[in-house]
């Protein structure tokens, strides 16, 4: 690094500090506006964007439907988190931490809230009794790698995507250390994946619905257009991985889903019915 940063005695919130998402960007939480969440026809509500955190739950649940599971039927709000709505006052009171995804299961009395996209997963997996092995290691292993990316997301995102991709200047040292970390990841999950077809064993389970919208999309430059930079070719596993779980028919869906930005014909801003996804892409609202 060329310059150098010496913290004040008291940190001082500096609002025009510049990045993509500084304008959300706050040290306190609650709401910030009085706005009420729409509700649908299903008893799952979810309030999202088609993020890596929320794809993992439209995943989830589109894999539910295609195992006939119609009880898995549910309604996607679109929330845009870069106009802040997530800190609206029905938007907190379904997750006070003001971060997508949130789901609200109204089959409850009272209606269950479940935020935090790990906890969203495994709430499913649970109550469907799906995707999830029944028998004690193979769950936890599965739980395992779970909370691996609950853990590692941060470093992908919060660091290496951050100071790579949208801090408003780059940076030697935090992209120098973050790659370093991303690459470690990623060798961890290659190593893994060298032994068997999916990240947990050999079952498709909550795990790889976790990790594939975040290090499927890294390794196949989805985000950041960092491919060649982190030299993603060397892990030939987890491109395999990343490769079969794109086919998946309910991963097709399920990653378009709540999606405002690139394709129209993949974009589905809202999800309602299951016939949204040949009726209301964004290619047929626009024609």
């Amino acid at each position: 690094m060329t310059q150098s940063y010496t913290p004040p005695k008291v940190w001082q919130w500096d609002q025009a500090s510049g990045g993509k998402f500084a304008s959300i960007s706050r040290p306190q939480a609650g709401a910030t506006h009085q706005a009420e969440l729409p509700r649908g026809k299903h008893p799952l509500q979810l309030y999202s964007l088609a993020t890596p955190n929320g794809v993992k739950v439209t995943i989830m649940l589109e894999e539910l439907i295609e195992q006939g599971i119609q009880a898995a039927e549910y309604d996607a709000h679109l929330i845009q988190i870069l106009e802040g709505e997530q800190f609206s006052s029905g938007f907190v009171e379904v997750n006070p931490n003001s971060k997508i995804p949130a789901l609200l299961d109204t089959s409850t009395t009272p209606p269950t809230r479940v935020f935090e996209s790990g906890s969203i997963l495994l709430y499913l997996a649970e109550k469907f009794d799906a995707f999830l092995p029944k028998q004690p290691a193979a769950r936890t292993e599965t739980l395992n790698w779970l909370f691996w990316q609950m853990a590692s997301a941060p470093i992908l995102g919060g660091g290496f995507g951050h100071f790579y991709a949208y801090a408003p200047e780059k940076f030697e040292y935090p992209i120098n250390r973050y790659t370093m970390e991303v690459k470690r990841q990623l060798d961890v999950l290659d190593k893994q994946l060298a032994l068997h077809p999916y990240v947990a064993g050999a079952e498709y389970s909550i795990a790889d619905m976790a990790i594939w919208p975040w290090y499927g999309a890294l390794v196949t430059n989805q985000v950041y257009d960092a491919a060649e930079f982190i030299e993603a070719h060397t892990y030939q596993h987890v491109l395999r991985w990343a490769e079969q779980i794109a086919q998946r028919p309910a991963v097709q869906r399920g990653r378009i889903v709540n999606k405002t930005w690139g394709e129209l014909h993949k974009q589905l801003h809202e999800r309602h019915d299951a016939s949204d996804f040949e009726l209301r892409t964004q290619d047929k609202l626009t024609t």
